[in-house]
């Protein structure tokens, strides 16, 4: 158990609900950016952004990068690369919203992912938030039949792929330097989305003002600054602080995709995101949070 200063641990987990804010605000950025840009042309733009401003920032760090540490960050920005696809075209098929909700069903993953490398099998509240996760993701897609839609079928990919990325990280993070990590698979991720934005969309002729706000927005913040905001916090605070406050991300997202994009969520979508919450939470915590402050009570 790592000794936390009390003020830096108020300080981190206030950078960390910003962190949650701008990823929630993320939703809305993609989701107005689509509009005028093709999905790939943007995640080439949004990432290469940001390595070229992380490569500047850290240019001495990067002189270090090793060839086992470029094979490492190559691989976590497979999944990283990946992720983002399946998220992006997905947010041209459904609402914003909804994208924020399926996307924070990662963390439910994880567990039986990291079951299938160690063998370990996932506790009682992994598996009572799978259940409720997909109760959840039910009640959010499902609309008068058993059909998910195109959209709300790849951000579930999605998950799937963020939840492969933060195994892979965790299991690699040890070994590679954290800021040469994210520079590494952010360099991979914008060179597989150039890739695939020249074998697969048609070149963007003209941005209007607001997709390049949008895209500034998602490179310098939901990307470069984010990392880093996460990154340089969690030292300075408990990781079950950390897992609720990040999975508000989804919470954000909802919220600003009613706020600003006029979105309209009917009473069984709104039960189906606290369901998903709940199970996040659950996964997250283990509800240690409510066993501590039953015992603290109770002496």
């Amino acid at each position: 158990m790592k000794n936390i200063d009390k003020k830096k641990s108020i300080l981190a987990d206030m950078s960390l609900l910003l962190v949650a804010i701008i990823w929630g605000g993320g939703f809305i950025a993609v989701k107005g950016a689509l509009d005028t840009i093709t999905p790939f042309y943007m995640m080439a733009m949004r990432f290469s952004i940001s390595v070229v401003i992380m490569l500047l920032v850290f240019r001495k760090r990067v002189k270090l990068i090793t060839k086992n540490q470029l094979k490492v960050g190559t691989l976590v920005g497979v999944f990283l690369f990946l992720g983002f696809a399946a998220q992006t075209v997905g947010m041209k098929y459904t609402t914003a919203g909804k994208n924020a909700f399926l996307t924070g069903t990662n963390v439910v993953i994880v567990p039986f992912l990291y079951w299938a490398i160690s063998k370990r099998k996932p506790d009682s509240y992994s598996l009572i938030s799978a259940f409720l996760c997909f109760i959840g993701i039910g009640m959010l897609t499902l609309d008068g039949g058993i059909y998910i839609g195109l959209g709300d079928s790849l951000t579930l990919l999605c998950a799937v792929f963020f939840a492969a990325h933060i195994v892979s990280v965790g299991f690699f993070t040890e070994k590679v330097d954290p800021i040469l990590l994210v520079i590494i698979q952010l360099g991979a991720a914008a060179l597989f989305s150039i890739i695939a934005a020249l074998i697969y969309e048609p070149m963007p002729q003209s941005l209007n003002s607001d997709t390049m706000v949008a895209i500034a927005y998602l490179a310098i913040f939901s990307t470069m600054l984010a990392f880093i905001i996460q990154n340089v916090a969690q030292k300075y605070t408990t990781s079950t602080h950390a897992a609720i406050i990040l999975c508000l991300e989804s919470v954000f997202g909802s919220v600003l995709s009613v706020i600003m994009l006029n979105e309209i969520f009917t009473s069984k979508m709104i039960f189906g995101c606290l369901t998903i919450f709940i199970a996040i939470i659950t996964t997250e915590t283990k509800w240690d949070f409510l066993k501590k402050k039953k015992i603290s009570t109770n002496t």
